[in-house]
């Protein structure tokens, strides 16, 4: 399991449907009040951009800060009359070029001093609260039709479809649990690719004079230019270039997971802030496996989502101290080998909006596995076969999970191709690849 696994979704109307953000677009601020930022940060930032940057034309400049010419206009010309920048060339307001003056280089680095970032700029947090709001998770309509196009092949109960179609429209979160290899990763990242439509995520949050980056490539994926271009025209108007519109959100975090993650990650040679996964996974789903694997108590863990998970807000704190709330439009998944009274309390099971168990599969629905797994492989079905690798299953007390056909199977044709023998199911290869998947020794899987 990687550290942290990112799964942007792209927008497309296949399923799901919502208060698209298209429709929800942020406004271009026209002026400094307009962008919710105070002025003097924005004349440091601007120092920041030109220190990295260089001599800029107004254009330039805006198209690095993501802030309109006439925006920019007032805090260049306060920066040039406290002679910290100048024009260096041009004749005409846009030809214009600027730049710092000895004295506006060295207050530069006294704002870099304090914080490295020169990136578009940020927003305000109750924009980015009001944001969210507008677009959430929470109005998603998710049908039968949209569950059994995204589950379409997968063998699964029609019965547990609905379960999980229904709990992907409360909003709440999802506990999925049930034995090694029954699926639950699997059908979790199926659910995540439910969350259609496009939101839109900011560059960065101002919070106390402190940048938050957001933005995240790994996590967030870009809505095509094309696309954003058309909202733009339907709606008259642009969005404003501070944000980014993206697909909905889907963030994985494993063993690896630890509560420091779930804190604001403050980089002491930049002097700005990362924001954790679930501020990431805002507007979307975060996807906690493997939960119980973690170096963290389990309980622990559990015990963070508490507020989050009831209130629908989060709390985060700056290094400095302070401490601000945060909006947790958050779908998450919980998956897990061990039974929810092994993790949590009656308190929190009780905030946990479905909680549903992945086991065993019946004779029936394992054999129809094995039948797309040798189809998927290559592999000539062979009904004794399959009765072979059932029986040795039921003879050691195996239950039938969903992992162990591809698995097992998956070596039965790495046995073959390496003996130059006939891809198929025989008892030799069978039992050539159980002894390697299950150590001697090894106890049998329990649910």
């Amino acid at each position: 399991m990687p550290d942290i696994t990112h799964m942007p979704n792209a927008a497309s109307p296949a399923t799901g449907r919502a208060n698209d953000a298209a429709g929800v677009a942020p406004a271009i601020p026209r002026t400094v009040e307009d962008t919710g930022l105070p002025s003097l940060f924005l004349a440091q930032h601007v120092c920041r951009v030109f220190f990295h940057a260089g001599p800029q034309r107004l254009a330039d400049l805006a198209n690095r800060v993501r802030l309109t010419p006439g925006v920019l206009e007032p805090i260049v010309d306060f920066l040039r009359r406290e002679r910290m920048c100048e024009v260096t060339s041009g004749s005409t307001g846009i030809n214009l070029v600027y730049a710092l003056t000895d004295l506006g280089r060295s207050r530069a680095e006294e704002y870099l001093r304090m914080c490295q970032y020169a990136g578009p700029a940020p927003v305000s947090l109750d924009a980015y609260a009001a944001q969210v709001h507008r677009q959430a998770v929470a109005d998603l309509v998710i049908t039968r039709d949209d569950m059994r196009a995204a589950f379409s092949g997968v063998v699964i109960r029609p019965e547990i479809l609905d379960l999980f179609g229904a709990a992907m429209n409360s909003g709440r979160a999802i506990f999925v649990h049930g034995p090694s290899g029954s699926g639950k990763t699997f059908v979790a990242e199926r659910l995540a690719r439910l969350l259609t439509g496009s939101v839109y995520v900011p560059h960065a949050i101002l919070v106390e004079s402190q940048i938050i980056q957001v933005f995240d490539p790994l996590s967030h994926a870009r809505v095509p230019a094309p696309a954003a271009d058309a909202v733009a025209l339907a709606h008259g108007r642009a969005a404003d270039p501070r944000w980014v519109l993206c697909g909905r959100p889907a963030v994985v975090a494993g063993g690896e997971l630890t509560l420091r993650m779930l804190d604001l990650q403050f980089d002491e040679g930049l002097r700005f802030y990362a924001a954790p996964p679930q501020l990431k996974a805002n507007n979307g789903v975060f996807v906690i496996d493997d939960l119980g694997r973690q170096l963290v108590q389990a309980k622990d863990l559990m015990n963070r989502w508490i507020v989050p998970l009831d209130r629908r807000v989060d709390f985060l704190a700056l290094h400095t101290g302070e401490k601000f709330m945060v909006p947790f439009d958050v779908t998450v998944i919980f998956c897990t080998n061990l039974t929810p009274a092994q993790l949590a309390d009656d308190a929190f099971l009780r905030r946990l909006g479905y909680k549903i168990h992945l086991g065993a599969l019946p004779e029936p629905e394992y054999r129809a596995v094995c039948r797309q797994v040798c189809a998927s492989l290559g592999i000539p079905h062979s009904p004794p076969a399959i009765d072979y690798l059932i029986a040795r299953l039921k003879s050691e007390s195996r239950p039938l999970v969903a992992c162990t056909p591809r698995d097992v199977l998956g070596q039965v044709r790495d046995h073959a191709r390496y003996r130059g023998a006939a891809l198929a199911l025989t008892p030799e290869l069978i039992d050539a690849a159980w002894n390697n998947y299950f150590v001697p020794g090894q106890g049998a899987a329990t649910e």
